[in-house]
């Protein structure tokens, strides 16, 4: 809503800025120039039928968190905002779809996975610049090994406001159930595809008195456990599958323990807790 100023408003601001103090070759001093303009420089909205400003409003990007398997754990806020935005991107519009209309919305969707982030980053963008737009992975927290950092700083660098809605995370979920102390903790991502690369990481976190928290596939989780049981035999590990879901399995003990536990149980999204050193 644009305010308009009456023409009572007017006079006033005439007047008020006729009993400004003066310079010596007759303009108003100080601060006061900016808050009362000349009469002649300040048009009344009321006369001309122009709005007192004409700066285009900014958008919100909203990073909204989703959930990680049971549909009863997105926030009401979530559904709120998702309801509100002009469009969603999302990692794939077929798993949103299904929350949606869930919860009977019905909004505009772009694509914007991760193998094509660059190419759709221009679309989401221009609908940014017509509107809030909310950001949405197929399950948990953006950004967070899914799509988005590069919308995320190409919104800040566009001026617009960038808000978090949070919500469920699998590394928070398989955080708060593995038990481990430490100062904090370290977030790894999903694990190196390579059994060198995936040497050396182990080498690097052997020292770390934090947990480090990690996602793995289903086609390597056995080699991953073995690797781990290889370098590091003594860690305690919390390894999650399929996190609030029907088949939701959680195994803990050593890596050779939880490999020998799981069995051919492979299917699903692994999380891992590592204990610190």
């Amino acid at each position: 809503m644009t305010a308009r100023l009456s023409s009572t408003c007017c006079r006033r601001h005439r007047d008020s800025w006729a009993r400004q103090p003066r310079s010596p070759n007759g303009s108003a001093n100080g601060c006061c120039k900016r808050e009362y303009p000349h009469p002649r420089e300040a048009r009344c909205a009321s006369q001309s039928g122009a709005p007192l400003t004409a700066r285009r409003p900014v958008s919100r990007l909203f990073v909204v968190a989703t959930p990680i398997g049971n549909l009863e754990d997105v926030t009401a806020r979530a559904v709120r905002v998702l309801g509100e935005v002009t469009s969603i991107a999302a990692e794939d519009t077929r798993v949103t779809a299904r929350l949606l209309a869930r919860h009977s919305i019905r909004k505009p969707m772009i694509s914007y996975r991760a193998p094509v982030e660059r190419r759709g980053l221009p679309r989401v963008m221009a609908a940014l610049d017509a509107g809030d737009v909310a950001l949405v992975s197929d399950a948990g927290t953006p950004t967070l090994s899914d799509p988005g950092q590069a919308l995320v700083t190409a919104a800040w660098a566009a001026g617009h406001k960038v808000v978090p809605i949070p919500g469920p995370s699998s590394v928070t979920a398989a955080l708060s159930i593995a038990g481990y102390g430490g100062l904090g903790f370290s977030f790894a991502g999903y694990l190196p595809r390579k059994p060198g690369e995936m040497r050396r990481f182990l080498t690097s976190i052997a020292g770390d008195r934090r947990p480090t928290v990690a996602f793995d596939s289903p086609f390597r989780i056995r080699k991953s456990l073995a690797l781990i049981a290889e370098a590091l035999p003594e860690r305690s590990l919390t390894v999650t599958r399929e996190l609030t879901k029907v088949h939701e399995e959680v195994l803990r003990g050593t890596a050779a323990e939880v490999l020998a536990a799981l069995g051919e149980r492979t299917r699903g999204e692994f999380t891992l807790v590592i204990s610190g050193a």
